[in-house]
């Protein structure tokens, strides 16, 4: 009985231990997984800013991406332009060159040659009334292109902000420039619904001038454009001016044998392309009213000079 007992003390005494270390192991892990907690927290806050930073980053350099493209593309236009200035300066030796060669053949002229002066100079007084000739025909086609800008400008100003519309009258033609916002809708070639109402009136002047041929022109700025539609800036200019030139023939009515239309892309600036409002001014189209080419061959040909 008393061995029973205290086998019974024994065994409750080492449960009782068993117990305070199973609480101490207990606590203790507790502890160490807080602590896992808090730093697996810390690095959770850490990698959220790190994707911050990642994102800002990625920003940063799209911008930086989109500036490098527009310098690129401001380099090769430069380069063109250097690469005109140098062939007009080779023109202009190999013009050099030739009246100096010319000034040099006059030291050992023939008689021959001296002969054909003297019936050059005889015939001076006839080819100066073709000159009047000539001059009658530009004064009068200036005054042509005067009362035609005017008639434009008289017509488009009803109702359109001079912003939109610009006429002028450039050497033998009369230009008006469009601007992109008017014509079509954002980024596209599709006509916008006020557009009909400007090219019905430019439509309504040109059609009571059937001598005269009309020249559609595209023009973009330089922010590259590349869709299912478009392939780029060149596309979109010549796009457009085929849109308008097709609503001048099929809406109004229009002779096509009269109508061109051409594309310039992003070149031909008339503003600098690195503002917003630059790039706004350089999105336009151009309706060009000219005189037909036969009639400019008809005044140059002698045949049509004044007898006698």
């Amino acid at each position: 009985m008393k061995t029973t007992i205290k086998f019974s003390l024994f065994l409750f005494a080492t449960l009782i231990l068993s117990s305070c270390v199973s609480k101490k192991k207990y606590f203790s892990l507790q502890s160490e997984m807080d602590m896992q907690n808090k730093e697996i927290g810390k690095i959770g806050q850490d990698l959220n800013e790190y994707v911050t930073k990642f994102n800002d980053c990625a920003e940063d350099k799209r911008v930086l991406q989109a500036e490098l493209d527009g310098l690129k593309s401001n380099m090769a236009l430069r380069e063109e332009q250097i690469g005109d200035l140098k062939n007009q300066v080779d023109d202009a030796r190999n013009q050099r060159d030739k009246q100096l060669n010319q000034v040099g053949d006059l030291t050992v002229l023939s008689q021959a040659a001296n002969d054909n002066i003297k019936e050059t100079l005889s015939q001076l007084e006839s080819k100066d009334k073709y000159i009047n000739l000539l001059q009658a025909a530009k004064s009068k086609a200036d005054s042509i292109n005067l009362a035609l800008a005017v008639n434009l400008k008289g017509v488009l100003s009803q109702g359109i902000s001079d912003q939109d519309v610009d006429v002028k009258v450039d050497k033998t033609v009369v230009f008006v420039n469009l601007s992109d916002k008017m014509l079509f809708t954002s980024g596209s070639s599709n006509i916008s619904p006020r557009a009909y109402e400007v090219l019905g009136k430019i439509a309504k002047i040109v059609q009571s001038r059937p001598d005269l041929e009309v020249m559609v022109e595209g023009y973009t700025d330089n922010v590259p454009i590349s869709n299912s539609c478009m392939t780029d800036n060149w596309d979109l200019s010549v796009k457009r001016a085929t849109s308008v030139v097709r609503v001048l023939q099929k809406n109004y009515g229009v002779n096509p044998d009269r109508l061109i239309a051409a594309g310039r892309g992003e070149y031909n600036i008339l503003a600098d392309n690195n503002t917003t409002e630059g790039r706004s001014i350089n999105r336009r189209t151009r309706i060009i009213i000219l005189p037909k080419l036969n009639q400019f061959y008809d005044l140059l040909n002698p045949q049509n000079a004044p007898k006698g």
